[in-house]
């Protein structure tokens, strides 16, 4: 197998943050000794979620074996999503502005991961393929207050809101 180097755009911030993060969260669990770093775990993270690299091409980067990248990826995520607010925050941040802007989008999914009968609840006729629907509150000036689980594609956006017990105010 062949390594190189790759680049990336992703700010400092935005890998101090979740460096910071990761650290915290291993000294709560007090854990030993790992392969990799808290910087490195999140440089993973940042590649897997920005570029979509695969598990066996991340290992391979960062000399582990894939269930290793695997373990960190899904360690990795459940720390920044704990992080996110909830609905309920989100509305009382929404509440301090003049308006907010709901919008759903849809998100393309790899056909191939899902189980035969599920997929067609993931198809979205309108873009001619497998996808997620998200559902995102953002201030005027665009900026993330809030993102939804993700629902099939085939779900309306409408539906999506009042699943998810987004007011319509």
């Amino acid at each position: 197998m062949l390594v190189y180097r790759s680049g990336m755009k992703v700010s400092t911030r935005s890998l101090r943050f979740v460096t910071n993060a990761l650290r915290t969260h291993r000294r709560q669990l007090k854990t030993r000794w790992r392969v990799l770093s808290s910087h490195q775990q999140a440089l993973m993270l940042l590649a897997y979620l920005k570029k979509g690299e695969t598990y066996r091409d991340l290992a391979a980067g960062f000399g582990v074996g894939a269930t290793t990248a695997y373990r960190y990826l899904r360690e990795a995520l459940q720390v920044i999503a704990a992080l996110a607010p909830t609905l309920e925050q989100a509305i009382q941040t929404a509440a301090e502005k003049a308006y907010v802007i709901l919008d759903g989008t849809l998100l393309r999914i790899d056909q191939a991961a899902m189980a035969s009968g599920v997929d067609r609840i993931y198809y979205s006729g309108k873009d001619k393929a497998h996808v997620v629907n998200v559902q995102v509150i953002s201030d005027p000036v665009g900026r993330l207050i809030w993102a939804s689980p993700a629902l099939p594609g085939a779900r309306h956006d409408a539906g999506a809101a009042r699943e998810h017990g987004i007011p319509n105010e």
